[in-house]
């Protein structure tokens, strides 16, 4: 099946559904708390060590759970229900960081706690959000993919908007534990809206066969034991299936090298972000904030506009979308106006919503149910293995040769991102 124009967007229809609507609320609930956590922990790392390689060691316990966590956490996507997963998660994440708030409120926390702390909520990010991606796809029907991801993105960017224009305020306030304290809250929030969202218990590999009557299978089906005479045996099973359909899938695994590339350029950036707010605009936390709510509103944007741009050549806007990404980025640290430097993040911001849309509703299209979760953890590995590469040597290049330097080796990373869209679209036109 070629992954060709979608149809239209009908948002009245997407959001009538109550389970979409406390799945839109939680994640943006959630990505407020993350985004001031994520800001707050990077500016708290470099006011205290003035070093961009701490920030890009920081960035690097984030995402170092990447490179082990998919292997087992796609095969465990695939076999249990995704809402009580993803519920699991939160509650984990959310008491975690409300401890290491009450840590630096009350105590004198090192940087290897902070570290600790970015590390255990990087091993359940890993798992969450292939597990969240997954679950969208069981949410809505086939014709709605794009809509439903335009809306989880705009609801992921939507919070992070929120956060940047807070962010700096709150950390001038009540420095990094009243940011803190707010991100656990919002994990325990998101976890409830996950229970809001449906009833009853549905495994992975039983909602294909569901279809159409899955909101009546869900009100009745009880939790089932998980009983297995090898569970060794069948995870390996399960993790041979998974390798042997993207082995198979090249336009799959084109779209998601695509994903992954753009995903690792998105985190590893913020290693570059925050000293190009102190070193090159001296705007500090406030303007680092802004940069990050200009990237938010690029992005809403461009979740808005993507029902419209995936409706005829929607590969051929995720090869326009990536080149943006690597030539504008190219010339980033060359902008030292404060106001011209939110835009271009606004630019990137919209760049980045079209391409996360677009391949991840054409990968939604392709990929049968039961594989979903292992086919999102496979990538996550590709984003995670790019992303660690990236965070330390933007950090060193930054700190050691010049910004200008690093900001042309993250323009790289996306010219990679151009070159697997192109792929990926040619793929699809000898197919169609």
């Amino acid at each position: 099946m070629a992954a060709a124009a979608h149809p239209r967007t009908d948002w009245s229809l997407l959001f009538a559904q109550p389970g979409f609507r406390y799945f839109f609320a939680g994640t943006f609930i959630s990505m407020f708390g993350s985004g001031m956590n994520f800001a707050g922990v990077t500016w708290h790392i470099l006011g205290i060590t003035h070093s961009t390689v701490s920030v890009g060691v920081t960035v690097i316990m984030y995402t170092l759970p990447g490179l082990i966590v998919p292997f087992l956490g796609g095969v465990l996507i695939d076999r249990v229900d995704r809402r009580y997963l993803g519920m699991a998660l939160d509650i984990s994440r959310g008491t975690l960081v409300l401890c290491v708030a009450a840590l630096v409120r009350f105590g004198h926390p090192h940087i290897w706690q902070i570290d600790g702390m970015v590390l255990l909520n990087g091993a359940g990010a890993a798992v969450y959000w292939a597990s969240i991606n997954a679950l969208v796809q069981e949410l809505v029907p086939p014709g709605q993919f794009v809509g439903a991801n335009s809306s989880v993105l705009i609801a992921v960017q939507g919070g992070l908007l929120f956060a940047g224009a807070f962010v700096g305020f709150i950390y001038e306030s009540w420095g990094l534990a009243g940011i803190l304290w707010i991100d656990g809250v919002t994990y325990l929030v998101s976890a409830f809206c996950l229970y809001r969202l449906r009833k009853g218990y549905l495994h992975p590999r039983h909602s294909e066969a569901a279809g159409e009557a899955l909101p009546d299978v869900l009100e009745t089906a009880p939790i089932p034991p998980i009983i297995e005479t090898d569970l060794a045996a069948g995870v390996l099973r399960d993790l041979r299936e998974g390798l042997h359909y993207l082995r198979e899938q090249p336009r799959v695994l084109a779209l998601g090298i695509t994903y992954a590339t753009m995903l690792a350029g998105v985190i590893s950036a913020n290693v570059l972000v925050v000293a190009l707010a102190k070193d090159v605009l001296h705007s500090g936390p406030r303007g680092f904030g802004l940069l990050e709510s200009g990237w938010a509103i690029g992005a809403v944007t461009g979740g808005l506009a993507a029902g419209i741009l995936a409706r005829r050549r929607p590969l051929s806007v995720l090869v326009a979308a990536t080149a943006i990404l690597s030539v504008g980025h190219a010339f980033m640290p060359f902008v030292t106006l404060l106001p011209w430097a939110v835009v271009l993040q606004a630019v990137f911001g919209g760049c980045r919503a079209l391409g996360g849309i677009l391949t991840q509703s054409s990968v939604m299209a392709l990929v049968p149910r039961r594989l979903m979760g292992r086919t999102q953890s496979a990538f996550s590995f590709i984003s995670t293995t790019l992303q660690v590469l990236m965070s330390f040597s933007l950090g060193w290049v930054s700190q050691h040769l010049s910004i200008a330097l690093a900001f042309g080796t993250l323009a790289l990373l996306y010219a990679v991102a151009v070159v697997a869209a192109m792929r990926a679209r040619g793929l699809n036109e000898s197919i169609a």
